[in-house]
């Protein structure tokens, strides 16, 4: 099961989120980003891989599958009363 690498990842951003070592330093990247900003921005992207991954590798798809199963006659009926 591939799930534990995603809620590892998970903590590790959680942890990594709390990043007191730039509050104090007023660097600026690029000749206008406080450093602070920066590591939010790369966190941001961060975050939103850790998403997709766990959307492709942890995503309950059996309970999907079962939920559009369930659906299918409501959907079905729904068409066929419109004729």
């Amino acid at each position: 099961m591939k799930s534990p690498l995603v809620w590892i990842l998970f903590v590790a951003l959680f942890a990594l989120h709390h990043d007191f070592w730039f509050w104090g330093d007023s660097t600026l990247l690029f000749g206008f980003m406080p450093v602070g900003l920066a590591w939010h921005v790369g966190f941001s992207i961060a975050a939103g891989l850790l998403w997709l991954l766990a959307i492709k590798i942890a995503w309950p798809s059996d309970i999907e599958a079962w939920a559009e199963e369930r659906d299918a006659p409501a959907a079905k009926d729904s068409r066929t009363a419109a004729k």
